[in-house]
């Protein structure tokens, strides 16, 4: 495996002000008579020209990759005006963060329900080296290995809360954006590539059966409320026999306790107002 390492480079500046001197040495003395002394200042005003192709613009946050003759021989991520071995053969790399947006895929969660899911990756070069010798496009590489891990995370949990607390797609999004990321990150580490941020940007019933499970939560939200409704009208009834007993407010036997709680009941749990009716006979 490649990995990254720092390449030869000098100050560009540094370079240029050498090569200016070199000429203003060298160029006087080539004359029109070939001696010894023309054809060394020919060879180093030539050797002073061909320096020129080896400067380089290093932007903030990019890295050029070097290679002689298809061997790696180092990354120079200096930034601004550098110099360096004409003959290396240098290929730029943007170390800047990015972010990939995934299509909508089809996929079954853990129950078999069919569901559409995207993700938003947010990453970045971290080894130049591996991002460009150890797979063939690394961009290609992190668009489909993260649709290749959201597939695989998706299929591992359910997009509702089976249990409680149990970890499912829609009710823990920063779990499941922890674990995302992690899957996301095993399959890049190949690829010099860190993964910042993953995080799902769409997740909902395929079409198909989107309506039977819009009606089964609402079910389930019915039945919830229901259930809390009953269990304060059950608390408000006990509080209120029980406060009839402590107040010694009216002597109730089972028959009427039994009316009494269903009356109140109804009135409790009823989904529509109730209409009072007033007893204007004797209790009995």
């Amino acid at each position: 495996m490649i990995r990254e390492k720092v390449g030869f480079s000098l100050n560009g500046y540094a370079v240029v002000a050498t090569l200016v001197v070199v000429l203003a040495i060298f160029v006087p003395q080539i004359s029109e008579l070939m001696n010894a002394t023309t054809i060394i200042s020919l060879a180093v005003v030539a050797l002073d020209v061909a320096a020129l192709a080896g400067f380089m613009m290093v932007q903030p946050n990019q890295a050029k990759v070097m290679t002689l003759f298809g061997a790696y021989v180092g990354t120079v991520k200096e930034t601004g005006l550098r110099w360096t071995i004409p003959l290396f053969n240098r290929r730029t790399v943007s170390l800047r963060i990015r972010n990939f947006e995934s299509g909508k895929i089809k996929v079954n969660d853990n129950q078999g329900n069919p569901i559409e899911i995207a993700t938003i990756v947010v990453w970045s070069v971290s080894d130049s080296a591996e991002a460009v010798f150890e797979v063939d496009d690394y961009e290609s590489f992190v668009n489909i290995q993260s649709e290749s891990a959201l597939r695989n995370m998706a299929s591992s949990y359910p997009y509702d809360p089976q249990e409680e607390d149990a970890v499912a797609l829609r009710s823990h999004p920063q779990t499941i954006s922890d674990i995302l990321k992690q899957e996301i990150q095993d399959r890049l580490d190949k690829a010099g590539v860190m993964v910042h941020e993953a995080r799902i940007s769409h997740l909902a019933y395929a079409p198909e059966i989107a309506s039977a499970m819009l009606q089964r939560q609402q079910a389930s939200a019915i039945v919830a409320a229901r259930t809390r409704i009953v269990e304060g009208a059950v608390g408000m009834v006990e509080m209120a026999l029980e406060k009839l007993r402590e107040k010694d407010v009216v002597e109730l036997d089972e028959e009427r306790k039994a009316v009494m709680v269903s009356n109140l009941l109804v009135v409790l749990c009823g989904d529509k107002h109730t209409q009072p009716v007033i007893n204007a006979g004797s209790l009995y």
